[in-house]
């Protein structure tokens, strides 16, 4: 097997993750704890690549990305089949899971324990440090781990706006995909495996995530029953 397509998936995927982390964050963040005129709207255009075809999502990154848009005409940059392409692509589908998730886990959060934290002194950038994120640390990482399987195994926005050039911007799934056209079963059955085992890793860390985070609800509601009494 050519090991190529997988080292650029994890490429893709990595830079994908940075950009899924920080804007994620930010979002979920903003959805959390704002209310704004058009936040619906707003809510609605993050969530969309859940349910669109990805190739219509791929649509819509050729506007984004391609001659004509702010990228190429302001920033002079072309992106256009290129792997950072391929790396936005799989970080616009991607970004939702991290934004649901994440948005979730701030929710849940007490506002009483930060507004303690206020009230003791405590600067806006310190809770965030250290109260809110350790807080939501779990939902989070659900998160980023859903989103970075997701980035891993995207194919139809990424063909669309980088195509699949081997040893360029061809990724693990579209190197598949040219393995089944091509008839080497032997090399797509085990790219396919690759897939599968890393998928599998991905959501049974989730789950544990998730178990994890319900042992922590029984303990606290356990604990405030015994005070009460």
């Amino acid at each position: 097997m050519n090991w190529q397509p997988f080292w650029l998936s994890l490429q893709v995927t990595g830079t994908a993750t940075i950009g899924i982390l920080a804007i994620g964050l930010a979002l979920a963040l903003l959805l959390a704890r704002t209310v704004f005129p058009g936040k619906l709207i707003l809510e609605t255009l993050i969530y969309l690549p859940l349910v669109l075809p990805p190739t219509v999502v791929g649509y819509y990154l050729l506007f984004v990305l391609g001659r004509g848009s702010f990228i190429f005409e302001v920033l002079h940059v072309d992106l256009l089949f290129t792997w950072q392409a391929a790396a936005f692509a799989s970080m616009v589908v991607g970004l939702p899971l991290m934004v649901q998730t994440a948005r979730a886990a701030f929710e849940e959060i007490e506002p009483e324990i930060e507004d303690a934290a206020r009230v003791d002194g405590a600067g806006e950038w310190r809770i965030w440090w250290s109260i809110t994120l350790p807080l939501a640390r779990r939902g989070i990482l659900a998160g980023l781990i859903l989103s970075t399987a997701r980035a891993l195994g995207e194919f139809g926005a990424t063909v669309m706006v980088a195509g699949s050039i081997p040893g360029r911007t061809q990724t693990l799934p579209l190197a598949i995909y040219d393995a089944v056209q091509a008839r080497r079963y032997d090399d797509a059955h085990f790219m396919v495996l690759v897939m599968t085992l890393l998928a599998f890793s991905g959501l049974w860390l989730v789950h544990r995530l998730g178990e994890a985070s319900q042992r922590r609800e029984r303990r606290r509601a356990s604990t405030r029953e015994r005070i009460s009494f």
